[in-house]
């Protein structure tokens, strides 16, 4: 079978995995300020990790075929809280003190760019195999 989009497979994936990226990274930044969660303890920062996409496999015609990128889990950063002093707060302990998620807004922005532009990259290459497709069906009609 003829497959007119090449390498889709590849970019739906990449497309995927940016998602789960960007949506991790927006919980991170919605819960920046959160010193109570369910456990009791303040939110931990979570950060994606992706499958090594270095591994080759080979395909059946005998040509080198670079595997998806996917992600393989979504972990908690172990950065311990960060204490501040807040008297008022009903989760200060017995001095004041307050654990706050050690989430970095400037660091977690730089990153919910970078990943806002490599979904844009791929998005592109999407766009741009489908106008190829279009043009090569395009040819067998003159």
């Amino acid at each position: 079978m003829i497959q007119i989009l090449t390498g889709i497979q590849n970019t739906a994936a990449a497309l995927s995995a940016e998602q789960t990226r960007l949506d991790v990274i927006s919980e991170n930044i919605a819960n920046a300020n959160t010193t109570h969660g369910p456990d009791g303890k303040p939110y931990q920062r979570q950060v994606v990790v992706f499958e090594s996409a270095m591994q080759k496999a080979m395909n059946s015609d005998g040509g080198v075929q670079m595997p998806p990128i996917q992600v393989a889990k979504i972990e908690k950063d172990n950065t311990p809280p960060i204490k501040i002093y807040d008297p008022g707060n009903p989760d200060a302990d017995a001095n004041g003190m307050v654990e706050t998620p050690n989430i970095n807004i400037n660091e977690e922005m730089a990153d919910l760019i970078s990943a806002s532009r490599t979904f844009e990259a791929n998005l592109a290459v999407v766009k741009n195999d489908r106008a190829m497709a279009q043009e090569t069906l395009s040819m067998g009609k003159h």
